[in-house]
């Protein structure tokens, strides 16, 4: 999908920075600068390299000073906000056009010559190149020149204190990494220079509002008054191999087979299915693969890439890789449980999730069901078996199956569901008791083994006779009826009866145990309460919890996570609920095509392309959290996904 952003929306320099683009390298690493080419945060920078994937990385080049000289004037092409009263760099004013299609390309024009700036970044290793072309209509030369502004920091983390730089030909050395540089044009050291970038996304939240950044180099191309000139600047951790343009056919290659490979049609599916590649991502320490939670906060988490798997890798056609991540998983099974967080640098995985390995068997499940690798049945049946056997009889972090077959999970300050924020000692949503998600997921999972359990040459009779009894006890437990949905969790306390989006998932999953006459219920009082078309609130704002914006400091933030924030992934479990309860007719088809319809608008703002964290919970405007998201990718790409199978039914 092409987005054009023209002059008028970035004559001025906030609204341009208001928009971002990502590129990622399949091994954790990106490139991600605003629209203006511009950082507008810490962890923003033109090569971020994974040094080990996914997970350990560093931001190598920050951003470019690009400085036009047509005769004896010369201006700015590239545009950046700077601390300590600096004036900004002002090319934003030169800015014709902005597009991502493929990859972000730019378009300027100063004192009669026109430059043409693309991006790209290699797959499966950390190189990014700048490629440049430029059209001297002048009656006068004209001079280009370019100058990389290195940080060698681990990403998120801002320089309090001036880089260390070392120039050697072809390379530079900064804060112990090394980036090596090639180029067609001229490439020459220079003079030290630092500079304090000015961070405003990161100052909005409470983080450093700038840091340090630092050059030693700079590569130029004079092009004579009429002619056309081009060239390309690489930086890596390698030595440079590629050029620039291969790489450009090579990221178009790789978007056009994946969207083929998926099989959709619809513009904003193959836009979807595009962006959630972005997540897709090897991890060295498991020498699997594995899927990105979000872009530029966080690495790989076990919830959220059990979460994002369906939609950014199954409905994807990407067997194969879904395969490998759930291989991962199955090997790191330990007490019934899986990771949340993966051993970087030689630390143990975290354990403290419920729900990611009950999301596993779903996975399982799921993949089995399109695949038809019912090979793969035998090769996981005894993990899937210790899973169940562990929460029947109990295992870490008070998971454990109650006398009435529900499961209970969560004890002092123990964060075991997706609602886990924790501030020191206070936890602001807690759900210590029965989550109602995760006793969907629980009684979803045993209702999997039974079915599985034939093509493992087992008996599933006893999963299937559990099942009925957490099915007779979810209904009796957690059904109100006087405000016709689900508690969010059974604890004896205040927080049981909020109406909250966690109760969609017992709808939405292959195995569900609501009757139709309560199912049609709770889609009703969830798209009273909690539907927008950005996403599902977390929280009624009839509640006198709830927070109607979230930005400022951490704790301000993290107290508004879960009580309101508006979340885009859980909307996809609403739409497939609501199909369901509608029978999959034509009617409920054309209604969910209708409230998708602004989708192509978010897919515009923030992140172009891509489906952010979150919005606020009053009135959702801007996105806000991580700018790409995979879960809000992966379930918004299952919806269409089932779109369009119904309209082939239909058709």
């Amino acid at each position: 999908m092409r987005f054009d952003f023209e002059k008028e929306e970035l004559s001025a320099l906030p609204g341009a920075e208001s928009h971002c683009w990502l590129l990622t390298n399949g091994i954790g690493g990106y490139a991600s600068l605003s629209a203006a080419f511009s950082v507008t945060r810490c962890d923003q920078g033109l090569l971020v390299a994974a040094k080990e994937a996914p997970g350990r990385r560093f931001v190598l080049i920050h951003r470019l000073a690009e400085t036009l000289t047509v005769g004896e004037r010369s201006v700015h092409l590239s545009a950046q906000r700077f601390a300590e009263g600096r004036q900004p760099e002002d090319g934003i004013s030169r800015l014709l056009r902005f597009t991502v299609d493929r990859w972000p390309e730019w378009l300027y024009e100063a004192g009669g010559v026109r430059v043409r700036r693309r991006c790209a970044l290699a797959h499966g290793e950390n190189t990014a190149a700048v490629l440049y072309e430029i059209e001297n209509s002048a009656a006068e030369p004209c001079i280009l020149q370019v100058r990389p502004f290195f940080l060698g920091a681990p990403k998120g983390e801002v320089l309090e204190e001036k880089p260390a730089l070392r120039w050697e030909q072809g390379k530079v050395l900064v804060n112990g990494q090394t980036v090596y540089l090639r180029t067609d044009a001229l490439l020459k050291e220079t003079a030290p220079a630092w500079e304090r970038p000015a961070y405003p996304d990161d100052a909005r939240d409470g983080r450093p509002a700038s840091g340090w950044a630092g050059s030693c180099c700079a590569s130029e191309l004079r092009v004579p008054a009429g002619e056309r000139g081009h060239f390309e600047l690489l930086f890596s951790d390698r030595p440079v191999q590629v050029s620039g343009e291969a790489l450009l056919s090579a990221m178009a290659e790789r978007q056009q087979a994946l969207e083929e490979r998926a099989g959709l049609s619809d513009p904003v599916a193959r836009q979807l299915v595009t962006a959630a590649d972005a997540f897709v991502a090897r991890r060295d320490s498991t020498g699997g693969s594995t899927i990105v939670a979000g872009y530029p906060l966080f690495s790989d988490w076990g919830r959220d890439t059990m979460i994002a798997l369906p939609g950014c890798v199954l409905a994807a056609g990407r067997l194969d890789t879904a395969k490998s991540i759930l291989r991962t998983f199955l090997a790191y099974e330990k007490d019934g449980l899986v990771p949340n967080l993966f051993p970087e640098a030689g630390t143990e995985p975290l354990y403290n999730t419920v729900d990611a390995p009950l999301l596993l068997i779903n996975c399982v499940w799921l993949y089995v069901r399109r695949s038809g690798d019912t090979a793969f049945v035998r090769e996981a049946w005894q993990v899937l078996e210790r899973i169940v056997r562990a929460y029947r009889r109990g295992t870490r972090h008070a998971i454990f199956m109650d006398t009435d077959g529900l499961l209970h999970a969560g004890e002092g300050l123990d964060q075991v569901t997706w609602m886990d924020v924790r501030i020191g000692d206070l936890l602001p949503t807690p759900r210590h008791g029965k989550p109602v998600e995760v006793n969907a997921y629980w009684y979803n999972a045993l209702c999997i083994l039974r079915e599985l359990a034939p093509l493992a040459g087992a008996d599933g009779a006893g999963y299937g006779a559990l099942a009925e009894r957490v099915k007779a006890a979810f209904n009796e437990k957690f059904w109100m009826e006087d405000r016709g949905c689900l508690k969010d969790v059974v604890s004896g306390t205040g927080a049981d009866c909020q109406i909250r989006c966690n109760q969609i998932w017992a709808l939405s999953l292959p195995f569900t145990m609501l009757p139709p006459e309560r199912e049609a219920r709770v889609v009703e009082t969830v798209y009273r309460h909690l539907y927008t078309p950005q996403g599902l609130r977390t929280l009624s704002p009839e509640d006198p919890d709830f927070h109607p914006f979230y930005g400022g400091s951490q704790r301000e933030r993290d107290l508004a996570y879960h009580q309101g924030t508006v979340w885009p992934f859980p909307l996809g479990a609403w739409y497939l609920a609501y199909l369901k309860v509608h029978g999959h007719s034509r009617e409920a088809v054309r209604q969910v095509r209708e409230w998708l319809s602004p989708m192509e608008n978010f897919l515009r703002e923030g992140c172009v392309g891509q489906l952010p964290e979150i919005y606020d919970g009053g009135t959702p405007g801007p996105s806000k959290g991580c700018y790409a998201q995979a879960w809000s990718v992966g379930e918004l790409l299952r919806v269409y996904e089932t779109l369009e199978q119904e309209e082939k039914t239909h058709a």
